[in-house]
């Protein structure tokens, strides 16, 4: 089964910041992409904020399986019309991966109902991410850990809903830890947090981090029954006669 995904960004620090655009010179939206179009299984656009609708138009969104999201300091300007088609269709099936600091997104915290508030430093901290669920298959093919020499730290507690599964925690070299990869499922959609990816690194390029994402996106992806919108809230006859 080809698995239909979207890569959306806003694509805000690429344009304005000399040095984040020397790492991602085609954006973040397109170091994923770029990433995940290696493997067949994959049908990969992409997506940015200052597009008509942001490109999530509702004909787009229903043409993806799989919507991964990327977003930092103009979270405020997403559209809550458009928030209101992502979360519908996550209810429907729809897979969403949140990177990074996109905990702090529209989507996200409507789909946790809480404040996915979190310490953080911004001070090249080394970043170990240990699999502490080697049998999840987000976890295929990856070491009992890997390392990113310099990352933006976030630091417990991180406030979330207790995850469904927890797959990768994290320590950094200032001592804190993070639950750094959590899934929730969302009605009939996956959701999945993966903690690493500040702009100014450039971790969208380090494989196992590509290796995360690209398994990622084969968990999220809907399962039959949930390809498909299903309309659950039509009137039902009861099954019974009645007298």
């Amino acid at each position: 089964m080809t698995i239909r995904v979207t890569v959306w960004n806003e694509h805000r620090h690429e344009l304005r910041d000399p040095a984040v655009k020397a790492i991602y010179p085609h954006g973040i939206h397109e170091a994923i992409a770029q990433a995940l179009r290696k493997h067949p299984d994959f049908t990969v656009r992409t997506a940015t904020l200052d597009e008509p609708e942001h490109g999530l138009s509702a004909a787009i969104l229903t043409e993806t399986d799989v919507l991964i999201w990327w977003g930092h300091v103009a979270h405020h300007e997403v559209s809550d019309t458009v928030v209101d088609h992502v979360v519908q269709r996550v209810w429907e099936g729809m897979g969403f991966i949140a990177l990074h600091s996109a905990h702090f997104s529209k989507p996200f915290k409507r789909l946790m109902g809480t404040d996915c508030a979190l310490r953080w430093r911004e001070a090249s901290d080394k970043e170990r991410l240990w699999v502490v669920d080697p049998a999840h298959p987000i976890a295929q093919g990856l070491p009992d850990y890997f390392e990113l020499e310099r990352e933006e730290m976030y630091g417990e507690f991180f406030g979330v809903p207790q995850p469904e599964a927890l797959v990768f925690v994290s320590w950094f070299s200032g001592g804190e830890v993070f639950r750094s990869g959590c899934c929730w499922s969302r009605g009939l959609g996956k959701v999945f947090y993966f903690r690493p990816g500040h702009e100014t690194y450039p971790t969208y390029h380090h494989p196992l981090v590509q290796q995360v994402i690209v398994n990622a996106v084969r968990w999220a992806a809907p399962t039959p029954v949930g390809r498909f919108t299903r309309d659950v809230r039509r009137p039902s006859a009861p099954l019974e006669a009645t007298s």
